[in-house]
């Protein structure tokens, strides 16, 4: 039998997350709170959703001194509110699928309503929100009016569309999923001319067509799975504008919810004109990015837009954010290799016997976070510099007319 392998320094690292204190609550009555930052690939859905109750004032992270948390602390919280909140209701299946939001929640989006998700897996994912009490939303929908929605009410959620590509790929023998684009015509006229072949596809079985020999009923497949890939193709940010709009039409102000986006959960909330300052109200996420655990005044991010082009980020009174640009600005966890929290937490459960080797793990450790940090904040700096450029050139000139041009398995 081999040795057990050593854990990495990442792998260590990624055991615990740091916490980032912020303010929170009603405008004249905000409330300082502990949130849970993100390092890694850690399990965003398990996250947001201790976030969400850490806000809620449904878990306290205790000491208020305590600078980092694991998965095994905070799952002991969530259990113990989950049998409070529901003392009479088996939650058997939510406890359950706890374990596996380490490694991420199978949800299944529905395309045509912010609320809706199919069952993916147990259906454990689903029962876990519900007994929590927190609602799960996503933006990615197809608007009503485009070419695309007709096929996707037949495949109206993401495992629906996936399973309708495949099966299409199967039958014109892996022709569909190779090709760019197997037939001329696409949409509402792709049915019609499924029987003739693009002057594009590859090798000589061209002329016959790829979907020559096919039924009336795989033809009208063929025209719905071209129709449901583009409409992957074109949404892969996982948010429309018909998705942020309706997000920003049903949600309540003030109500804190879970988005699914990006394969990633957040925190997103929806501050109203009368919560809102400096830059005003609209649907704001929680940064739990850890490069930020260092810059109080980077509390929440503004959803503008599908891409996240014009992202404004804001502090605790939702006024634009003045970042002190230290060693842990950035833009992604993954810019940074950990916080001082996560190495404090790690030299407490090392035996400090050798004093010579935990010496040299924390000279090795600060090396790789100085490093890191460093390309951290010249990524940090070049986006504010290009948002700062594109924000100006938007700005209205002196005798000039304005112009200007948010895991899925």
């Amino acid at each position: 039998m081999s040795e057990p392998e050593a854990p990495t320094i990442q792998s260590s690292a990624a055991e615990v997350w740091g916490l980032k204190e912020i303010r929170y609550g009603p405008k004249d009555n905000k409330k300082a709170f502990k949130v849970i930052t993100q390092n890694f690939n850690g399990p965003c859905s398990f996250i947001a959703i201790c976030n969400i109750l850490i806000l809620r004032g449904d878990i306290v992270i205790e000491p208020r001194e305590r600078k980092s948390v694991s998965y095994e602390f905070l799952s002991q919280l969530v259990a113990e509110s989950l049998l409070l909140r529901s003392p009479e209701v088996d939650i058997s299946d939510a406890l359950s699928i706890m374990p596996l939001t380490q490694r991420g929640m199978d949800l299944n989006p529905v395309f045509t309503s912010p609320t809706a998700f199919r069952p993916g897996g147990s259906g454990g994912e689903l029962k876990l929100f519900q007994h929590v009490g927190i609602k799960l939303v996503h933006g990615w929908l197809v608007d009503p009016g485009s070419q695309e929605a007709t096929a996707l009410e037949r495949s109206p959620d993401y495992d629906a569309a996936a399973a309708l590509i495949a099966e299409v790929d199967h039958f014109t023998h892996g022709q569909f999923v190779v090709e760019e684009n197997p037939f001329e015509d696409e949409g509402e006229g792709a049915q019609a001319n499924a029987a003739s072949p693009s002057s594009s596809s590859a090798g000589p079985s061209s002329s016959s067509g790829a979907a020559a020999g096919l039924s009336q009923e795989q033809q009208g497949k063929v025209a719905d799975a071209i129709a449901v890939r583009e409409f992957l193709q074109h949404t892969q940010s996982q948010l429309t504008y018909h998705g942020l709009f309706q997000l920003a039409s049903t949600l309540e102000p003030g109500e804190l919810v879970a988005l699914f986006r990006n394969s990633h959960l957040s925190v997103l909330l929806k501050v109203g004109e009368d919560s809102a300052e400096g830059v005003g109200a609209g649907l704001y996420t929680l940064v739990t990015d850890q490069v930020f655990i260092k810059e109080p005044s980077v509390v929440w991010e503004r959803l503008e837009d599908v891409d996240g082009g014009w992202s404004t980020f804001v502090d605790s009174e939702f006024v634009r954010a003045s970042p002190a640009g230290g060693d842990f600005a950035g833009q992604t966890a993954e810019d940074t290799l950990r916080a001082m929290e996560v190495l404090e937490q790690q030299f407490q459960d090392m035996d400090m016997g050798d004093a010579s080797a935990d010496h040299e793990l924390a000279r090795q450790l600060q090396a790789e976070e100085e490093y890191h940090a460093r390309q951290a904040q010249e990524a940090y700096l070049k986006k504010q510099k290009r948002l700062n450029s594109m924000r100006a050139e938007a700005q209205p000139k002196p005798q000039k007319k304005k112009s200007r041009d948010c895991i899925v398995m």
